[in-house]
């Protein structure tokens, strides 16, 4: 009986591992422990202003439908009062299908030229003479590297909406071809975030031909870029340079240490380490302490703009010090240790923020823009391979930033996919 309940308490030990290793975000993975009794009321917090929809600036039609009489007895009306509606829809989409005829010749001096059109996308012909236009071509890649469609649903949505035939195969060629085109805006998001002030990075699994690989995004307020490789500092070499002048945000990962330039580690991240220590030492004033010290760091970096720097600055320097007395402190509890070590290694990195100006206090913007890469990866479990893993980063980085930007992703790839107009402006200049 003894040995029958060991055998039991083993297997639930172990069901028990096995649910934690494979936790995901739905309550029901959640432990008893940390779930809500009381669900928070939907909608927004009181205080917020009223969300609708907006009527638009202008109607490209106006409809006055009368009312001379009652509908049911046909008496008369009295107290008759207009009623104002602006409808939204999206009339039937028609494809609209051009027959090209261009011409090819030899110059004496150039060789064989061409004649263009600017609707036109390739100089394919033969079996490959029919082609998806821009446009198409825009939008397909609008819904599988922004939106994260899978390639056959976006192949289903071009044929059911649009009437466009495109098998999967087809579509992923297309988007290599497309990615190919876009690697000057590409390059473009490099540079700016070497000349950023400041650099938000994170890091998250990713499979790449069936093999374990990284995804890293390095974001900030105008710009986000994606990459694939491994996890160590090579990646962000690659991407910021060894010269990057800027403010490195991140969480504790050892591979962004030993980057030269500044750094900022994610309070974020120390709060929650501080929190899970606390759990086991609960008494302890030391953790409860230096979770107050980096919140009303937090809340300075907040409301510097409303101080002056003559109280702002002595602020800092007391907060400074106190860092330092709570990081000497001594302590013995292994958690209290634990998080003192923590601090300790990232002192010169604690309080960037409320140094320089522009840095926040968290690395809340590349988790963020790390979100939705995560949820097409449940879809598309990564890229099977290099080529697709280089069009997946190209794209995906320009859909992101061009949203940032309040600029059209669809209009920008429409715009470089053209053979007989000359290539936009940069990513970065003022509509």
């Amino acid at each position: 009986m003894q040995q029958g309940q060991l055998v039991s308490d083993l297997q639930q030990q172990v069901e028990k591992l096995e649910q934690e290793a494979h936790r995901q975000a739905a309550p029901f993975r959640k432990p008893e422990a940390k779930r809500k009794d009381k669900k928070d009321k939907p909608g927004r917090k009181k205080g917020h202003p009223p969300s609708y929809r907006q009527p638009p600036p202008t109607a490209d039609e106006h409809v006055e439908v009368p009312l001379p009489q009652c509908p049911h007895c046909q008496g008369p009306l009295t107290k008759l009062r207009p009623i104002e509606q602006t409808v939204e829809d999206i009339p039937r989409v028609v494809v609209r299908r051009l027959h090209l005829t261009t011409y090819r010749g030899h110059c004496a001096h150039c060789g064989t030229v061409c004649s263009t059109h600017p609707e036109q996308v390739s100089t394919a012909t033969g079996a490959a003479s029919t082609h998806l236009g821009r446009n198409a071509l825009a939008l397909a890649a609008d819904l599988n590297k922004h939106f994260g469609l899978p390639m056959r649903k976006t192949c289903a949505i071009l044929h059911e909406h649009f009437g466009l035939r495109v098998s999967p195969g087809g579509l992923s060629q297309a988007l290599d071809r497309i990615a190919d085109k876009l690697q000057v805006p590409f390059a473009e998001i490099v540079q700016a975030l070497r000349r950023s002030r400041a650099v938000h990075a994170d890091e998250t699994g990713w499979w790449l031909g069936g093999k374990s690989a990284w995804l890293w995004t390095f974001a900030t307020a105008l710009c986000t870029l994606y990459t694939i490789g491994d996890r160590s500092q090579k990646v962000i070499r690659r991407i910021l340079g060894d010269d990057f002048l800027g403010v490195l945000v991140s969480d504790c990962l050892a591979s962004y240490d030993p980057h030269p330039g500044p750094k900022s580690k994610c309070c974020a991240h120390h709060l929650k380490a501080i929190s899970e220590a606390l759990e086991q030492a609960p008494g302890s004033e030391y953790l409860a302490n230096l979770r107050t010290f980096v919140k009303v760091a937090m809340l300075l970096c907040e409301v510097r703009a409303e101080l002056d720097p003559a109280e702002y600055w002595p602020m800092v320097a007391r907060l400074n010090r106190r860092a330092d007395e709570l990081i000497a402190a001594a302590h013995s509890h292994p958690a209290e240790i634990r998080i003192g070590n923590r601090l300790r290694k990232h002192r010169e990195h604690l309080l960037t923020f409320l140094d320089l100006e522009g840095v926040d206090p968290t690395n809340n913007l590349a988790e963020r823009q790390l979100r939705p890469a995560v949820i097409a990866r449940k879809l598309s479990a990564g890229n099977k391979t290099d080529r697709g893993k280089e069009t997946y980063e190209t794209l995906t980085s320009l859909a992101v930033t061009c949203r940032q930007q309040g600029r059209s992703f669809t209009a920008l790839v429409a715009a470089w996919l053209s053979l007989g107009l000359p290539p936009p402006g940069s990513l970065f200049a003022p509509d």
